[in-house]
């Protein structure tokens, strides 16, 4: 029996995070008709997934296509794509794409795509890349990317991640799960685990490592963690509040919300030295930093008016300037990556909703009709904006357009899930080379 137990305990591994389940709850009227063929496949054994089917889930989700299936094509030669073009022209598709996956190796694949013009039977890209087949799901979220600004002129998001916080269990069981993912949801896992709060992850700007608060110990601190080393640094346990951890554009600093003297304030943390820098001074209570994507100013959240709304301070120097002044409550800014509009939670009576400040205009646009929509991050092309919110008194993820025109909702099957972060794009990308 002792040898049994051992032999079990062996063999035992920590069950694996769920998928989060992507439902497309509003789409684009008229979305672009595309025919996404499967790839032409020359392996020696099966996969657990293809491109093609990773493309029309991409294509899908995204809300802007209409996505059709078909089989692969018989070659890739100049007579079978001219079919193959007079077909779905007669059916009304505008592009095409076609592909082709060859092992070429024991865990080396040449993975080849073109996508065509159907009305003018031109072909708009093409391009090859050898990889290994734990980067085929990579591979095909940058296909995706490609069709997506190739067509829409906006680099698309699909390889990126997502962070999150899972909550799980109640009362004296609940257990909390800092979690990260793909951004189609799969790919999970765990990075850290606690019977303490996790609050506000921050992706750093190559997307390699968090920052987040973490009440371990009892008290509030920030800490930063490589993901692929998983090593981990305390960066600020000073008294009072430690929270709300902000990247600059360039790496180099954390803004912070500190409570150290006395009343909330932003500061500013030198990752390198450990110096601190204090930024504002007022009574109020000064809290969420983000970062302009310039990293020349901050936007923050502020009850200084009397209410909480949002500023900006330039880092050369002057008073913070209000920015909001639509409505008795707009926190939680993200500007995004072009700083031409900001992401934020905006009251309408009693509930709060995910909205958007057009900051040339001056106008703010409500996009979700939630009762409690926060943490609002913008994904990193400023598409789309993905949140936390509630489903049936259950925490759930939820993203919508920054137009407002696509939502969906991202769901696990247990836990309930907040606090979402949206990484940038990732950094290690095989080289791609056009196919003549």
């Amino acid at each position: 029996m002792a040898l049994a137990l051992l032999l079990l305990l062996a063999a035992w591994t920590p069950p694996a995070p769920a998928i989060l389940q992507i439902e497309i709850t509003q789409g684009v009227e008229g979305a672009l008709p595309i025919a996404v063929l499967s790839f032409l496949r020359e392996l020696k054994g099966p996969l657990d997934q293809y491109p093609a089917e990773v493309i029309r889930a991409d294509l899908h989700r995204s809300g802007r296509f209409s996505p059709e299936q078909g089989a692969a094509p018989l070659r890739l030669d100049a007579d079978e794509m001219s079919r193959l073009l007079r077909t779905w022209k007669a059916r009304k598709v505008d592009y095409l794409l076609v592909g082709a996956l060859r092992e070429l190796a024991p865990d080396r694949y040449r993975v080849e795509f073109r996508l065509f013009d159907t009305l003018r039977g031109e072909q708009l890209l093409g391009r090859s890349t050898v990889v290994r087949a734990a980067d085929l799901r990579s591979v095909a979220h940058r296909i995706s990317d490609a069709i997506y600004q190739q067509l829409l002129g906006v680099p698309g998001a699909f390889d990126t991640r997502v962070a999150y916080v899972v909550v799980k269990g109640r009362g004296k069981a609940r257990r909390y799960e800092l979690q990260v993912a793909d951004a189609d949801g799969h790919n999970p896992r765990t990075v850290y685990r606690s019977a303490q709060p996790i609050m506000s992850p921050a992706w750093s700007p190559d997307s390699r490592r968090l920052a987040y608060v973490s009440f371990e110990g009892g008290r509030p601190a920030v800490w930063m963690q490589d993901l692929a080393s998983g090593e981990r640094r305390k960066l600020s346990a000073r008294p009072g509040i430690n929270g709300a951890p902000a990247w600059s554009p360039d790496g180099k600093r954390l803004a912070l919300t500190l409570s150290q003297d006395g009343n909330p304030e932003l500061y500013l943390l030198e990752l390198a030295s450990g110096r601190l820098t204090r930024l504002t001074r007022n009574r109020a209570i000064d809290t969420e930093p983000a970062w302009s994507p310039d990293g020349k100013a901050l936007y923050f959240t502020s009850d200084r008016s009397g209410s909480p709304q949002i500023y900006r301070l330039e880092l050369s120097g002057g008073s913070p300037r209000r920015i909001t002044w639509e409505g008795r409550y707009n926190a939680s800014a993200d500007p995004g990556p072009r700083d031409e509009q900001l992401a934020l939670v905006h009251q309408v009576g009693s509930d709060f909703r995910i909205a958007v400040l057009d900051r040339r205009q001056g106008l703010l646009r409500v996009l979700t009709d939630g009762r409690l929509d926060e943490s609002p991050s913008l994904s990193p092309n400023g598409a789309m904006i993905i949140y936390a919110t509630e489903e049936r008194g259950r925490g759930v993820l939820a993203a919508v357009s920054s137009d407002g025109r696509v939502r969906q909702v991202l769901r696990l099957q247990e836990g309930e899930v907040r606090e979402p972060a949206w990484s940038g794009y990732l950094q290690k990308r095989p080289d791609n080379r056009i196919v003549r």
